[in-house]
């Protein structure tokens, strides 16, 4: 029989992140899938032990618990060192983790430390024929595949956003695990964090706020508004806390002069760009081209505003396609949200 370990990193306030909790709710699909197999979770961090209560009613057997001051900050050394203490603890098979950056950054190693093999950024957690089958998506998200493996054990991180965060009662039994640390030789002195209305990606937003080239062309009075254009979006971020995209016409446009200012390619959607997920999208200003559209496959709601009624988006590529100015429409929704 399986015996299934959601591996996860707690934060420094000891919660689980959304990730986490979507991955722990892949694990349980994936151990009913396969009859009744054993679930177990190893959390790791400086205040592991109060996170076991987010997982009620996900069906774990037991919690098992790895908590250390050095565990506060990702490192690779003290990462990897819990993972491996804890998958051995229970003598997992099949290890589930979310794929955030500090799972990803340990998994190689882990899976090598423990003579086993990895898969990461995986869609969807089955069984087929009474054995794991994992799905992920290849070539930009335009080719999936379904995997299955026969070594042991088998790690697997999954996406984020993908799976609901587990609900019910019933909080799994804490076990301690003791493991010896490397030390380690860096120290964290401090954090610094942007001001919330400087951060404009948010992937766990429930809204993703894309802008296209078209804010930074000349308006229907043959003037250009790169500044209005700012001050409507971000108030528009600022008041929603939505995730912020761009097209690749507009943050190519960096060496034009007329860019705005908080758009870099870390925010492009698209087929060169990022694949984000969002239970909904509002396109302004950006035709829905093909190379930009395929980055919105995994968004939910897609509604789009632009001028032109024969643009990409009225192509089937968005739910609903408002054919008006942005600066308007942006501008009145600014007001309906207040301020």
């Amino acid at each position: 029989m399986e015996l299934i370990l959601l591996l996860a990193a707690t934060d420094a306030e000891g919660n689980l992140g959304k990730p986490a909790l979507g991955a722990a709710t892949a694990a349980q699909a994936l151990a009913s899938a396969l009859g009744g197999a054993k679930l177990v979770a190893g959390l790791f961090g400086a205040r592991a032990s109060q996170a076991a209560a987010l997982l009620a009613g996900a069906g774990f057997e037991k919690a098992l618990i790895l908590e250390s001051d050095a565990l506060s900050q990702a490192r690779y050394a003290t990462d990897a060192a819990a993972g491996e203490a804890l998958v051995k603890a229970c003598g997992a098979t099949l290890v589930v983790a979310p794929a955030t950056s500090r799972i990803q950054r340990i998994i190689g190693g882990l899976a090598q430390r423990c003579g086993g093999k990895v898969d990461t950024h995986l869609t969807e957690l089955t069984a087929e024929e009474g054995a794991p089958l994992a799905t992920r998506w290849f070539y930009r998200q335009r080719m999936s595949g379904r995997l299955k493996r026969a070594q042991r054990p088998w790690f697997m991180t999954v996406e984020a956003g993908l799976y609901p965060p587990p609900a019910g009662s019933g909080s799994p039994a804490v076990e301690k695990v003791q493991a010896a640390l490397p030390s380690t030789l860096t120290r964290v002195t401090g954090e610094k964090s942007p001001a919330s209305g400087a951060q404009t990606i948010r992937p766990d937003a429930d809204l993703l706020f894309v802008a296209g080239a078209g804010w930074c062309k000349k308006q229907a009075d043959g003037r250009l508004h790169v500044p209005e254009a700012e001050k409507v979006i971000l108030g528009f971020l600022e008041k929603t806390q939505s995730s912020l995209g761009g097209s690749k016409s507009v943050v190519d446009q960096s060496g034009e002069g007329t860019v705005l200012s908080f758009m870099s390619h870390l925010n492009q959607v698209g087929q060169t760009g990022s694949t984000p997920r969002h239970a909904k999208g509002l396109a302004t200003c950006c035709h829905g081209e093909e190379p930009h559209t395929v980055g919105w496959r995994f968004v939910n709601e897609r509604r789009a505003v632009n001028l032109n009624a024969n643009c990409g988006w009225a192509q089937g590529k968005a739910d609903v396609l408002y054919v008006a100015d942005a600066f308007k429409v942006m501008e009145r929704v600014n007001d309906l949200l207040g301020g």
